[in-house]
């Protein structure tokens, strides 16, 4: 495992910084995120999820690696997501995910409540923003 690169305002890791092995890669606490919930989570091929929902929080799931199926409500719903899948789940909604690729699947969940803060998006003053070719 590698550390965490904590600097003025920003923090930097890898998923390998983060843990090992299956299961939850806690990202909030080491990054000092303060806005929602954040994990990574490692599931080995043929392993699910319990099932489970929430009071208050929504989730969005990104899939970065393998292959998940996100089952929901009675287990009538289901939905195969592969490598840059993105799943938004209301809170009350019940899931499971189960990994039913060869390998690890890999995905970081967000979670949080109370709405979107909006475009609050600034640029440094005396600079534009625009996309441009990195200077070498």
């Amino acid at each position: 495992m590698g550390e965490v690169v904590n600097g003025e305002g920003y923090s930097v890791a890898s998923l390998d910084d983060l843990g090992e092995g299956p299961g939850f890669r806690k990202v909030r606490s080491p990054l000092g995120v303060t806005a929602f919930g954040v994990n990574a989570v490692v599931i080995p091929a043929g392993i699910e999820s319990g099932r489970h929902f929430h009071d208050e929080q929504e989730e969005l799931y990104f899939v970065h690696q393998g292959e998940l199926e996100f089952v929901f409500g009675d287990g009538e719903e289901r939905h195969r997501v592969g490598p840059g899948g993105i799943v938004r789940v209301a809170p009350n909604t019940v899931r499971q995910l189960r990994n039913v690729g060869d390998g690890d699947a890999i995905y970081i969940c967000v979670g949080g409540k109370d709405g979107y803060v909006g475009r609050d998006g600034r640029v440094p003053e005396g600079e534009q923003n625009r996309a441009r070719p990195i200077a070498s």
